[in-house]
């Protein structure tokens, strides 16, 4: 008499990559990558990009990964594992951007968001103009959406965004530099609501407003909101729900963290305050 027996039934997790630099005091960059991701219920990878000394006061010093070491991480984490969705960080020279945009290309990313860490909160340029070009030229045409500040916005464009009504003007500049779709975060403006700009190259155009919330653990915001976004793509969401999603959780979780005091500076975001359980897809 033969038996047979049914194979176990397998599952994954869905997979998201974060491309950026570390973060030792833990509040954004990797650090707040992998908290959003699990938070969000997704399986969480890296690829780091730099390594930061900093805390909440500040940027202590940076140090950099060789391309050929981050072209490393990238192949190991998708030839094995493989990737729903990506987050783009700190992408700090020509090099760099070189290798994301060729792993983009070679893998088959589709869905990608950049956040084009170029200003610090202080007002300081964290990358050389020639990388800026870079970013432009070789990503912008190949990932899904972009997720500047005011800041970086303006160093794109070239002119200072003085107001609300100027975003959606500013949305079309940054369309014409041949990003697919832009999110551009109007949180920087003053008044007590904050107004974001979602823009596609297609003509949508949604603008998202809530009140401001008042705390000083903001660091980390435009990371946890890119990462959030991706997380949605990954799971199926067209780009406006997903930025929904996305402004949903970075609202709850500044809201969970505005009491609470980590370090002495601008504290993080309460990342865990609603965790949801991982994701689990039928194996392919």
């Amino acid at each position: 008499m033969t038996t047979t027996t049914t194979p176990p039934t397998h599952a994954r997790y869905l997979r998201l990559l974060s491309v950026a630099g570390s973060d030792s005091g833990g509040g954004a960059g990797i650090q707040a990558d992998l908290k959003t991701f699990a938070a969000m219920g997704c399986y969480g990878m890296t690829a780091i990009t730099a390594l930061t000394a900093q805390n909440t006061q500040g940027v202590r010093g940076i140090h950099a990964v060789p391309p050929d070491f981050l072209r490393a991480q990238l192949a190991a984490v998708i030839e094995d594992i493989g990737v729903d969705a990506v987050k783009l960080g700190m992408l700090h020279a020509p090099e760099v951007v070189g290798v994301v945009a060729e792993a983009i290309a070679r893998y088959g990313l589709d869905k990608v968001v950049l956040d084009p860490v170029m200003v610090a909160t202080s007002g300081d340029r964290l990358i050389a103009e020639e990388t800026v070009q870079e970013l432009v030229r070789q990503l912008f045409p190949r990932v899904a959406l972009i997720t500047p500040n005011l800041d970086e916005a303006a160093l794109l464009v070239g002119h200072a965004i003085a107001d609300a009504d100027a975003l959606e003007g500013a949305a079309d500049e940054l369309l014409a530099l041949g990003a697919r779709a832009v999110l551009l975060k109007g949180g920087h403006l003053p008044g007590d609501e904050v107004v974001d700009l979602l823009a596609t190259a297609d003509g949508q155009r949604q603008r998202f407003s809530a009140p401001r919330i008042a705390s000083r653990n903001l660091h980390g915001t435009g990371c946890t909101l890119s990462s959030a976004i991706a997380c949605g793509l990954a799971q199926g969401l067209a780009l406006e729900p997903a930025v929904a999603q996305a402004r949903a959780y970075i609202r709850g979780a500044m809201q969970a963290g505005a009491q609470v005091q980590i370090g002495q500076g601008h504290g993080p975001l309460n990342h865990g305050f609603a965790p949801v359980p991982t994701h689990r897809l039928p194996a392919a």
